[in-house]
């Protein structure tokens, strides 16, 4: 059983032919599957090549239930648990992947779009696809750290601050309520951004040591700079004007790490830039082993996403709860 997505058509429950997995893939028995806000691009074939009907859905937990040809020596076995993401395997030949950087893939390949993702019972993921889960965690909470939890991870472990060091967190949403706790974990001097006074209590419980309200007086830049200056600032609000306005909070040599996805432009002058050394960067979230180093880490630390729980057959109401913005955190399809 899977649910299906046609143009401009709710989802629907449609049965299929279990598939046997093919060399080099495994089929995963789908425990559950977060809903990314990402996942509409493809319902909405706003990503190239989307092609209907579409079976979305890249936050996915669960467990391998067949090999396919050539799989039985990679280290992989029936029974193990899994998740696979954003990160759905590499070509393996172009040139990114030839200098080992799979992420940027010019021909990467993402559940629910270049095969039929985990809004379903089963999945036929590539084995590079793959992220060993640890007995710790849950499949509901597995499946939001293949997708937000890698991104907000590796954005921070991969940027250039240190313990110690001040780094704020654009947004504590989806993404950012996430992106909090992990900077706290690492033992950055952590910042959170939001919108409203009220959500102050809300930061600190996940463990920010300062809360910035962006709609007060002073400016977010100014507030930094009163804190000495933001090494680096995770920017998981999708909006531009609010990510622009934390540039001149940074302090010489500071990193601007971008993974809120919005398509207007953002406000920077090269003048913003140049003289204090700042670093404007794109992270696009990790591969299959950063994924595993991610749940490892949010195990070892009591990490876990807010989730709300929804069976598969009410997947259309939570995908529109998560596009309306009433679902706060992160909606999860369980199959089980």
């Amino acid at each position: 059983m899977l649910l299906e997505a046609n143009e401009a058509s709710p989802f629907e429950i449609v049965e299929r032919k279990v598939p046997q997995p093919g060399p080099g893939h495994v089929r995963v028995a789908v425990d559950t599957c977060g809903i990314c806000h990402s996942d509409s691009v493809f319902v909405n074939a706003e990503f190239p090549g989307v092609t209907f009907p579409l079976v979305p859905g890249h936050e996915i937990a669960g467990r391998i239930e067949a090999l396919g040809e050539g799989t039985q020596d990679s280290g992989w076995q029936v029974g193990d648990r899994v998740a696979v993401g954003w990160f759905g395997g590499a070509c393996g030949h172009c040139t990114p992947c030839r200098q080992g950087d799979f992420v940027v893939c010019e021909n990467l390949k993402i559940p629910g779009w270049s095969y039929d993702g985990g809004y379903a019972d089963v999945v036929i993921a590539p084995t590079d696809a793959l992220a060993r889960i640890p007995d710790a965690l849950a499949a509901a909470d597995a499946a939001p750290l293949a997708c937000a939890g890698v991104t907000t991870y590796n954005g921070l472990r991969r940027s250039s601050a240190r313990p110690g060091d001040l780094v704020a967190v654009l947004g504590i949403g989806g993404l950012g309520h996430l992106g909090v706790q992990y900077a706290a974990a690492m033992g950055f001097e952590t910042v959170a951004i939001a919108r409203g006074a009220a959500k102050a209590d809300f930061a600190r419980q996940l463990g920010a040591h300062h809360y910035l309200d962006s709609t007060a007086d002073t400016p977010v830049a100014d507030a930094l700079q009163s804190l000495g200056g933001a090494k680096v600032v995770l920017a998981t609000a999708a909006n531009s004007d609010a990510i622009t306005a934390t540039v001149d909070g940074l302090r010489p040599r500071g990193e601007l790490v971008v993974i809120g996805a919005d398509p207007k432009p953002l406000g920077i002058s090269p003048n913003q830039l140049l003289m204090a050394g700042k670093i404007l960067r794109g992270h696009p979230g990790g591969t299959a082993q950063d994924t595993q180093d991610t749940m490892a880490f949010s195990a070892l630390h009591g990490i876990r996403p807010m989730t709300e729980i929804v069976p598969l057959d009410q997947t259309d109401e939570a995908y529109r709860k998560m596009l309306s913005g009433a679902a706060r955190f992160r909606m999860v399809v369980t199959t089980r």
